[in-house]
């Protein structure tokens, strides 16, 4: 589906329903609010239009004849140019166990029906913004050559850039983004660091045949969200890489390694069992000899010449 996908002009929704009653008013109070509506009749008509179009939003019957909204959702998902469109699912007030399985296959919130008009509406733009910010958020990490991703307190995957989705393949073949969750080793990393009293700044290594990565704890964002960097390790390697591609002295290329690794002076201070003021020492003419002045510019540049 991903390569015919291309995006229609902003704040567009699509309706899934099978009700055509449901479906004319749900059309009609979007439309009033100035939102471009899409309809599909079923499952499999939103897939149709999904390989033609993609929407900002979509709402989603839960309950319908032939593909229900549950697996159509999880047929979304697993393309990754489609799992970053929010799902708003709509279900019946008696239908409360539907609730669950609906956050459990993707879906960012759910409405009870009868529908309040003014509560969908509020959370369809929300949701939509959301979106928006995220997509910003990760297009920039990827700009500068991050390997950042969110999972929530279980180490469920939220978002991550496109590097760090390679990263991951290259650790764990066969995976994809299409995958709701992260691969067992990664995710079983991922518990052990959020299980910590204060997660923080914590790190994990995974040794793996294709490779070793880290997983470094940078913050916990807004609600459940916690985010994460990637760090794919080949010291001997990359200070090699750095020490070439910056004429700086081999421990200047250690130093500028860990840094652009994601760790403090006082880390790298224990790597390298040097003092945290020689550490700053070996930046400050690190600056110097690339001509910058911040720690970020030198670590994006660093990133791009080992090729992370």
């Amino acid at each position: 589906m991903s390569e015919m996908a291309v995006a229609p002009r902003p704040d567009t929704v699509l309706v899934i329903d099978d009700e055509p009653d449901s479906l004319r008013m749900l059309t009609a109070m979007l439309e009033t609010a100035d939102l471009t509506v899409l309809i599909a009749t079923s499952g499999k008509a939103a897939l149709d239009v999904l390989q033609h179009v993609k929407p900002d939003l979509i709402l989603m019957d839960a309950v319908m004849p032939g593909i229900d909204g549950f697996e159509t959702t999880t047929l979304i998902k697993r393309d990754p140019a489609l799992a970053p469109i929010p799902i708003i699912f709509m279900t019946g007030l008696t239908e409360s166990e539907h609730v669950i399985e609906a956050f459990e296959v993707g879906g960012v919130d759910y409405v009870r029906k009868p529908i309040n008009w003014q509560e969908l509406l509020a959370r369809v733009r929300v949701h939509m913004a959301q979106s928006r910010a995220v997509h910003a958020s990760v297009t920039s990490l990827d700009a500068t050559g991050r390997l950042m991703m969110a999972t929530d307190s279980e180490g469920r995957l939220l978002w991550c850039t496109p590097l760090a989705e390679r990263a991951i393949a290259r650790v764990a073949p066969g995976w994809d983004r299409g995958t709701p969750v992260l691969p067992p080793l990664l995710r079983g990393g991922v518990q052990k660091l959020l299980g910590q009293e204060n997660a923080s700044g914590s790190s994990i290594r995974i040794e793996q045949p294709q490779g070793t990565i880290e997983l470094v704890v940078i913050d916990r964002l807004r609600g459940d969200e916690v985010l994460i960097q990637i760090n794919e390790l080949d010291p001997k390697q990359d200070v090699l890489r750095l020490q070439n591609g910056l004429n700086i002295t081999s421990r200047e290329a250690e130093v500028l390694l860990w840094v652009s690794y994601g760790k403090s002076n006082s880390d790298i201070s224990d790597v390298l069992t040097i003092s945290p003021r020689t550490v700053q020492k070996h930046l400050e003419h690190i600056y110097d000899k690339m001509g910058v002045e911040t720690r970020s510019s030198a670590a994006a540049i660093a990133i791009k010449i080992i090729g992370r």
